[in-house]
């Protein structure tokens, strides 16, 4: 999980544009609650590829909440993108 959380670490908070498997995404990315919550979107820009998820950060360990997507997907796109700019 640590290189899930650095890459998402990585990610800048704001909006920011990255590619993925070679295709330009919108990345959204919102801290709450410290750093403990987050909500990160992306939407593939001139597709139909959507990301959606809620990493929580609780005393007992990360914690991933994907929004009606598996797990997989999120992480692959997490550990995979790349950040442009």
């Amino acid at each position: 999980m640590t290189s899930f959380l650095d890459a998402l670490t990585a990610i800048p908070r704001g909006t920011s544009r990255g590619r993925y498997n070679g295709r330009p995404y919108a990345i959204s990315k919102t801290t709450y609650a410290g750093g403990k919550s987050i909500k990160l979107v992306a939407e593939e820009l001139g597709g139909p590829d959507y990301i959606s998820l809620n990493p929580y950060q609780p005393a007992s360990g990360p914690l991933l909440k994907p929004c009606e997507m598996p797990a997989e997907k999120v992480i692959a796109f997490v550990t995979g993108v790349v950040i442009e700019g």
